[in-house]
């Protein structure tokens, strides 16, 4: 059992969300520390024992205040664990808790890594990243339309494999479209693709596509997307991405 260090918040990913699919430390660290800090839709994900916790979360687009939390209730002595989806360090809340903690000095943080939505993704539909491959969010919240255009175009002019975060939301229904479009500028309309949803989740489902079918999909916040290179293909019913070890991809 990993002994928790004093005024140290640990950040965790806690991956899809249950508990099974969590790494042994994240989970560990879970049912040690005091307080669990998070947003909602993450703390309703944890296991009934750990729900008893205390558990202090706050809404969507409060995320620094969320933080400050974490930090305040570490200040008082507690055990604190601090979660997001995923890895906390990818599209996660890892690098706004250190910006955060220049105003605590005295209290440390602890990544634990967790499994991120495109290996946790890719491993239900097969091996689509399975060479280079790029992770791009198509939510423009607080990255401009712009620049994630030019993300799009340089994954797919490089020949990546493409893993799509955030690929619809109620107010960015057409997004994933708009994406796929771009792609297709460049790319085969006969480039094997897939998407997930719900990850490890109830309800979670795999389907496979064209990019050319793609754009006409409907997604939501909860689907991830992949989308092969050149050489990717379907077999015995699994979407893979070839390393170039058999001598036809030499």
């Amino acid at each position: 059992m990993k002994k928790l260090k004093e005024n140290t918040i640990y950040v965790i990913g806690m991956g899809p969300g249950s508990e099974d699919a969590m790494t042994i430390e994240a989970s560990e660290i879970l049912k040690e520390c005091d307080i669990i800090v998070g947003y909602t839709v993450y703390l309703d994900l944890l296991s009934d024992e750990l729900k008893k916790k205390e558990l202090i979360s706050t809404p969507m687009r409060q995320e620094e205040e969320r933080c400050r939390i974490a930090f305040e209730e570490a200040k008082k002595g507690k055990k604190v664990a601090f979660i997001s989806s995923g890895d906390a360090g990818i599209y996660g809340m890892a690098s706004l808790m250190y910006e955060t903690g220049v105003d605590y000095e005295g209290t440390d943080i602890e990544v634990i890594p967790g499994v991120t939505a495109a290996s946790s993704g890719a491993a239900l539909l097969g091996a689509p990243i399975n060479h280079d491959f790029c992770v791009i969010s198509l939510s423009d919240l607080l990255t401009p339309w712009e620049k994630i255009e030019k993300r799009l175009k340089a994954a797919a002019e490089g020949d990546f494999a493409i893993a799509l975060y955030n690929p619809s939301s109620h107010k960015r229904k057409d997004y994933l479209k708009k994406a796929c479009g771009i792609l297709l500028s460049i790319k085969d309309k006969e480039t094997c693709c897939g998407y997930v949803k719900n990850i490890g989740r109830e309800g979670s489902s795999v389907k496979y596509c064209t990019l050319e079918e793609l754009k006409d999909e409907e997604v939501d916040m909860f689907t991830t997307v992949f989308i092969g290179n050149s050489q990717s293909r379907m077999v015995d019913g699994k979407l893979i991405t070839p390393r170039g070890y058999t001598g036809e991809n030499r």
